[in-house]
């Protein structure tokens, strides 16, 4: 029979630390990844929240509130609209520009700045206030302001109707909150910012019965606002007001000068 060697207690123990070194370093490898990976999600988020809260005031008014905004297939039964500029608000803070429950609903998140400008169509029969609300909130204060309007239905209410502007001069010069008929509110989560729209007549008259875009722009809806189609008007104005911000922030963050 062969003699059993003896084991060798250095050997064996050099062994052992190489295998801990070698563990030691996949999971630092693996930790480091994901480690690295959630920072640059997290500084991702970070750079587009700081880009996004300054843009009222480092983005040109123009590129924000185009003269001209184009919406193809935006009317009713997808016909065409051309939306003109007719005067942009100076920017101003929430407490003097939104309705004083509004303004208290968007507390958690605070307001930094507010903006907004009116557009008309091309028959010159429409008016429409567009406006972004620029908060102070992060990430998980913005998600959680928009799941509070999804859960509790608050852009359907009439009191949390958003603000009109009229424009000395023009055909908006008599557009106030009674003349508010249709209206539409986002909360974005990606960029620290609430869009919103709402539409009246041209003329200025009275609506008792004002509906908010989804209600006006249905199948069966009967109201003078909805034949009208100002609610086509207000979420046509604002989803292309929106989409230029998106766009403008993203290229900001992406692309810094």
């Amino acid at each position: 029979m062969r003699p059993v060697r003896t084991r060798n207690p250095a050997r064996t123990a050099t062994i052992a630390a190489c295998a801990v070194l070698g563990l030691g370093l996949i999971g630092g490898a693996a930790t480091g990844a994901w480690l690295t990976s959630d920072s640059s999600a997290g500084s991702a988020a970070r750079s587009a929240y700081t880009v996004g809260r300054s843009a009222w005031h480092s983005v040109p008014v123009d590129t924000l509130f185009p003269r001209t905004l184009k919406g193809t297939g935006a009317g009713p039964g997808g016909a065409d609209r051309v939306w003109t500029r007719i005067g942009v608000a100076p920017d101003s803070d929430c407490a003097k520009a939104l309705d004083p429950l509004l303004a208290r609903t968007l507390g958690p998140v605070g307001c930094a700045r507010m903006i907004r400008a009116t557009y008309t169509d091309a028959t010159r029969s429409s008016v429409t206030t567009v406006g972004a609300v620029f908060t102070e909130g992060d990430p998980q204060a913005m998600r959680a302001l928009s799941t509070r309007f999804t859960d509790q239905h608050l852009g359907l209410r009439t009191d949390l109707m958003p603000p009109a502007y009229a424009v000395k001069g023009t055909v908006a010069a008599g557009f106030g909150d009674r003349q508010r008929a249709s209206w539409t509110i986002h909360v974005l989560t990606e960029v620290p910012v609430l869009m919103f729209a709402v539409s009246g007549f041209a003329d200025g008259r009275t609506v008792t019965d004002p509906q908010p875009v989804d209600r006006a722009m249905a199948a069966n809806a009967t109201t003078a606002a909805a034949q009208a189609g100002l609610g086509h008007e207000a979420k046509g104005i604002a989803d292309r007001i929106e989409r230029g911000l998106r766009r403008t922030v993203t290229d900001l963050t992406e692309n810094p000068e």
